[in-house]
């Protein structure tokens, strides 16, 4: 199997399970869905409210609170759990649905989760 293909294959495998996950999970006002996005370098997280479709809260590796840190990956995530976590409890956010969005519940997402459960979001 070449290289390409095997990108290819592991996109489309996220991506299925992915379409799994979301049959079942959906936000609502007074329970929004918390979905994690992890690239290479960073990890971004939002909380939607899917019946309008708005982000109610984001939070990221990339954000300044976070921009010149040097840390291990999971460290990091730990970080932007907080960080998330804060954010939504200041705008009366205290229940999420957790979307891992097709990526194994391991290493950089677990450790957001678990922060951001730490912080006082129950999910």
């Amino acid at each position: 199997m070449g290289a390409l293909k095997e990108k290819t294959y592991k996109v489309f495998r996220r991506q299925r399970i992915k379409k799994r996950i979301r049959k079942k999970v959906f936000g609502t006002p007074d329970r929004p869905r918390m979905t994690v996005f992890r690239s290479n370098k960073h990890i971004y997280v939002q909380i939607i409210d899917d019946t309008k479709g708005h982000t109610l809260v984001s939070a990221s590796s990339l954000d300044k609170e976070l921009k010149g840190e040097k840390l291990p990956m999971t460290e990091l995530a730990q970080k932007v759990g907080e960080l998330v976590a804060k954010r939504a409890l200041e705008k009366g956010i205290t229940k999420v649905v957790f979307d891992r969005n097709g990526y194994k519940y391991h290493g950089r997402i677990k450790a957001l989760a678990d922060a951001a459960r730490n912080q006082g979001l129950n999910f």
